[in-house]
């Protein structure tokens, strides 16, 4: 096990030396943030746990450097990666597997999968969780193929984090598994997450108050968190609760849900969507400068800059495509189908905790963007094919100046409702 999260945390004491007690196993520290990547090759570990976002840059750097090799590993590459996706997962789940399909496998392991893992350092993975955030489609795809046994868990510090777990050969990307044994679930009528188990929490320090409102006296804890059952079981987190709205419609509308979805892509660094109250959802978007300019240059796309790179027409496909292949995946869900994204932009700079977008750990801060970008979302609802702003940003040296930008805000088709039903 690397315990590369921090020691303070509930979830690292656990997963790592709590469990590491009571199992048998060995734990590592990394020797610094930089070098962890490095340490995971050295050590090999067997055991794993780390949020989405590691995971995704992981398959990030994967992809680029694929792109960027000869046509050969290229072609090798892309040909047993989908033979993996294909038998990949049935076989980590253990399920039966044809003998050709296990053999062409066992090559592929040995020309693809066995290198990949090498370079990330998953060599020896047995079992991996992931926790936090949602997790893509496509990024759980990917490590199941390689025979990684990733799952997802739902906790809480005030549950000594476990809630829900995915039990073996019953592993979904879009939901987070069933009750944890000994742990009780329910939803109140607003649809919040509520449980109890035996690991529930106390008391918050010297805060009562907090502790009456969290718990109540039968030891039902509130999560803060929005979710449903699926008719298997399992439970799927949507948003946090006070961030859920409704369109004008009635439609459920789940902003963080949406833009996680959204942020599955490569491409596509943040994404804050719109709705609440309105009668459709709107959306902008932060390219990832790093994987949007490494496709426009295999394009031959020249390029200043990030806000150049941005207002390119080709660029405004690709994240045409990504918006457009969510509106799919949202038709499917009779609950989500309405919440569909109709119109977005790119915005001209990407989203900084230093000018207050963000928080310093990178999530969203939903109000203060609304707030300093109001123009530019009152254009997307206004019909119109552009949109001006001018805002002031803050430089690494320190400096502050006026950056002014004229965007383009285009349609992204959206898929009819009787086709989800």
């Amino acid at each position: 096990m690397l315990a590369c999260l921090p020691m303070a945390w509930v979830g690292d004491n656990l997963f790592s030396f709590a469990q590491s007690l009571v199992c048998g196993f060995c734990v590592s520290c990394p020797e610094s943030s930089e070098t962890v990547m490095t340490d995971m090759r050295e050590i090999g570990p067997t055991y794993y746990f780390a949020p989405p976002r590691v995971f995704e840059n992981l398959l990030t750097q994967v992809t680029i450097r694929m792109e960027d090799a000869g046509r050969i590993k290229r072609w090798l590459f892309r040909y047993f990666m989908a033979h993996a996706r294909r038998v990949g997962v049935r076989i980590v789940d253990g399920e039966s597997v044809g003998f050709w399909d296990r053999l062409g496998y066992r090559l592929g392991d040995w020309l693809v999968y066995g290198p990949v893992k090498n370079v990330l350092g998953f060599s020896r993975i047995r079992l991996a969780y992931t926790a936090g955030e949602a997790i893509g489609p496509e990024l759980f795809a990917f490590y199941r193929a390689l025979n990684i046994n990733i799952k997802q868990l739902y906790g809480s510090t005030e549950a000594y984090v476990m809630v829900c777990v995915q039990p073996n050969g019953e592993v979904k990307s879009d939901s987070v598994g069933r009750p944890a044994p000994g742990v009780e679930v329910q939803l109140d009528d607003s649809g919040e997450v509520l449980f109890r188990s035996p690991g529930t929490f106390h008391s918050y320090w010297n805060r009562p108050d907090a502790t009456q409102e969290t718990r109540d006296a039968d030891g039902w804890v509130r999560t803060g968190d929005a979710g449903f059952f699926d008719d298997d079981g399992h439970l799927r987190i949507i948003d946090r609760a006070k961030d859920v709205g409704r369109l004008n419609d009635g439609t459920l509308f789940a902003p963080k849900y949406l833009e996680n979805k959204l942020k599955f892509f490569p491409f596509i660094k943040e994404a804050v969507t719109f709705g609440d109250g309105c009668d459709f959802v709107t959306a902008f978007v932060s390219i990832d400068l790093e994987a949007v300019g490494n496709w426009a240059e295999r394009r031959g796309l020249a390029y200043t800059g990030y806000t150049d790179l941005a207002a390119q027409p080709a660029v405004y496909e690709l994240i045409r495509d990504c918006i457009e292949q969510v509106n799919r995946d949202l038709a499917a869900d009779p609950r989500l189908a309405g919440s569909q994204v109709h119109r977005f932009l790119l915005l001209h700079k990407e989203l900084d905790a230093d000018d207050g977008e963000l928080t310093r750990t990178r999530k969203v801060r939903r109000r203060f963007v609304a707030e300093r970008y109001a123009d530019l979302i009152a254009a997307l609802y206004g019909n119109h094919a552009r949109g001006v702003i001018e805002t002031q940003v803050r430089f690494e040296d320190g400096r502050s100046g006026w950056l002014r930008a004229d965007l383009a805000i285009e349609a992204a088709r959206t898929v009819a409702m009787e086709v989800a039903a």
